[in-house]
């Protein structure tokens, strides 16, 4: 188990933090959209607050429509778990403007808090790298996570961060649950750019 003290709440704050107009979020089921709803109500934002396992295709999916757009997936640890296979078609794809943050807290955070793989042996990073994803990291502390937020906002993609974070969950932010309204403020908001 990870003893990382990072907070999943400061992080995503300091990775959306230097935000262009351009840049796309796609997030993932449960606390990552949570955490990125905590941090900004940007109509740049689709939050996937079911979905699980979907983050990264919808990203991809999104990243290979708007090839001048900058997409991040922000999503956690059990739903890339779930999504696995989609990192393979990620490194087939070679999509440059697909970055992919998992914060992961070693917990199944939607279902009680029961252990992920990432707790023990699984190490996600090594996984993207295997599948054929060049740029990838591990991230355990604010050191490391300020050039990862660099890096996340200017070097080319596709790139895969595991962001080791705290099991401790902070307080519900929720996005827009209304999916229809989502959808198209999400839209009008991407027709825009």
């Amino acid at each position: 188990m990870s003893t990382t003290m990072l907070q999943r709440r400061d992080v995503v704050g300091q990775i959306l933090a230097p935000r262009k107009r351009d840049l796309l979020v796609v997030g993932g089921l449960g606390s990552s959209s949570w955490d990125i709803a905590a941090t900004d109500d940007n109509h740049r934002d689709f939050c996937l607050v079911g979905a699980m396992g979907l983050a990264v295709p919808v990203g991809l999916g999104l990243a290979e429509a708007r090839p001048d757009n900058r997409v991040l997936v922000i999503t956690g640890d059990g739903d890339m778990l779930m999504g696995m296979g989609s990192l393979s078609t990620v490194a087939h794809a070679g999509t440059r403007n697909l970055i992919i943050v998992v914060l992961d807290n070693e917990r199944y955070g939607e279902t009680g808090g029961q252990l992920t793989h990432t707790a023990g042996v699984t190490d996600l990073a090594a996984i993207a790298a295997g599948s054929g994803i060049s740029v990838t990291g591990t991230v355990h502390t604010d050191g490391e996570l300020q050039n990862t937020v660099n890096a996340i906002h200017e070097d080319e993609g596709p790139a895969f961060y595991v962001i080791k974070v705290a099991p401790e969950l902070p307080g519900t932010v929720y996005p827009p649950l209304d999916g229809a309204f989502a959808k198209d403020r999400f839209r009008m908001a991407v027709l825009e750019n």
